[in-house]
C-alpha cells in the first residue's frame, strides 16, 4: 500500500468514528445537505386561488389579485391568483388539484363538487342567495319587455344568444325557463342560439345588432348600465327571471392536512368577515357587487343538480 493510500484509509477511518460524536452538535441536517436543502420545497404552502370567467380579463384581473393579497393577510400564507382561459377549465383544474380555492357558478360548483368528492363549499355573496338573470333585446329587434315569463315566446325565430356554455345564470336557468314558456333551443333563427362566452360579451353582441336577444347575469348587467358599456338607446331589459342560487366559494377538502387543523375554517371565517369598513376588503365586495358573504350550503344547490342533468350538463 503506497503513502497516499494509507493516508485517505486513514481519514475515512476518522471520518466514520467521528461523525457520531459530532451528531449532537452539528444536528443531523449539517450532516445531511442535500436534506436539509430539499426541506423548504416540501415545507413551501401556496393557496392556489382560481376563478370562473365570466366578465372580461381586465376586471377579472383586478379583483383577484386583491383577494389573494386580502387573503394571504388574513391567514399568513402565501395566496397566488391562476387564471383560467374558461369555465372547463376551472372545473379541470379544481379536480386535477391544480387550484385550492375557486369562485365558481352555481353549475360549475356543481360539477366540480361531483368531480372531487371532499371538496367544502364556503361561502356566497348575499345577493346569489336569490340571483337573477336578464333577458335583453335590441331595440331595433322589435321585441318588448314582458312582465310574464310566456313573454319569452317572443324570442322564437330570433338570433339569440346565451353566455358561456357553462354559466348557471348566462344559459342553464335560462335555458330552463325559456323551456317552462315552451321555447327550445331549435326555435331560435338558423336552429340553433349562439354562446357569446361571457356576459360582457353578450351584452356588446346583442347591443351591437348581431344578435336579437340574449341574456345576462343581474350583476353584470347593472354593472354595465352604470358603467355606460350598455347604452339604453340600444339595448334594453325585457324580462328579469325568478331567483335561484348561484356563485359560491369552493375549496379542496385536504386544506387541514395541508395547511393546518382547523386552516379550512380560517379560511371561510376570513371571507365572511369582509365589510365594507376595511378600504381593501370595500374594493374587493364593490367588485363583487355585494356588501357581504354568507355562509353556504352544497344541499342548496340541488335544483342547480336537477337542471343541469335535464339539459344534459351533468351526466
Amino acid at each position: 500500500m503506497t503513502t497516499r493510500t494509507r493516508a485517505i484509509a486513514l481519514f475515512a477511518g476518522l471520518g466514520l468514528m467521528l461523525t457520531p460524536l459530532l451528531a449532537p452538535w452539528l444536528g443531523e441536517d449539517a450532516l445531511r445537505p442535500q436534506a436539509a436543502a430539499a426541506e423548504p420545497a416540501r415545507t413551501a404552502r401556496v393557496l392556489r386561488l382560481g376563478a370562473i370567467p365570466d366578465q372580461k380579463p381586465e376586471k377579472l384581473n383586478r379583483l383577484y389579485p386583491l383577494v389573494a393579497s386580502e387573503l394571504s393577510r388574513q391567514l399568513g400564507v402565501t395566496v397566488k391568483y391562476v387564471p383560467v382561459v374558461d369555465y372547463t377549465a376551472a372545473v379541470t383544474a379544481f379536480r386535477t388539484g391544480d387550484l385550492d380555492l375557486v369562485w365558481f357558478g352555481g353549475l360549475t360548483g356543481v360539477q366540480a363538487r361531483l368531480q372531487k368528492p371532499g371538496a367544502r363549499v364556503l361561502a356566497q355573496r348575499d345577493i346569489d342567495v336569490a340571483f337573477h338573470s336578464i333577458f335583453i333585446a335590441n331595440t331595433g329587434s322589435g321585441i318588448k319587455p314582458f312582465n310574464q315569463q310566456k313573454g319569452l315566446a317572443q324570442l322564437k325565430g330570433k338570433r339569440f344568444s346565451f353566455g358561456s356554455e357553462s354559466s348557471t345564470s348566462g344559459r342553464l336557468m335560462p335555458q330552463y325557463f325559456l323551456a317552462q314558456a315552451g321555447v327550445k333551443l331549435t326555435d331560435f333563427a338558423g336552429g340553433a342560439p349562439g354562446f357569446s362566452g361571457s356576459h360582457d360579451a353578450t351584452i356588446a353582441l346583442v347591443q351591437s345588432g348581431t344578435y336579437d336577444a340574449g341574456v345576462v347575469n343581474e350583476q353584470v348587467w347593472r354593472t354595465s348600465l352604470h358603467d355606460g358599456k350598455a347604452k339604453r338607446s340600444k339595448v334594453v331589459a325585457i324580462w328579469k327571471s325568478p331567483g335561484y342560487q348561484d356563485y359560491h366559494w369552493i375549496a379542496q377538502g385536504d386544506l387541514d392536512q395541508r395547511f393546518g387543523k382547523g386552516f379550512t375554517l380560517k379560511l371561510q371565517q376570513a371571507i365572511l368577515s369582509w365589510r365594507p369598513s376595511d378600504p381593501q376588503q370595500k374594493q374587493i365586495l364593490a367588485l363583487f357587487s355585494a356588501q357581504q358573504f354568507t355562509p353556504a350550503d352544497a344541499a342548496a344547490y340541488a335544483k342547480i343538480e336537477q337542471v343541469g342533468r335535464q339539459i344534459g350538463k351533468i351526466r
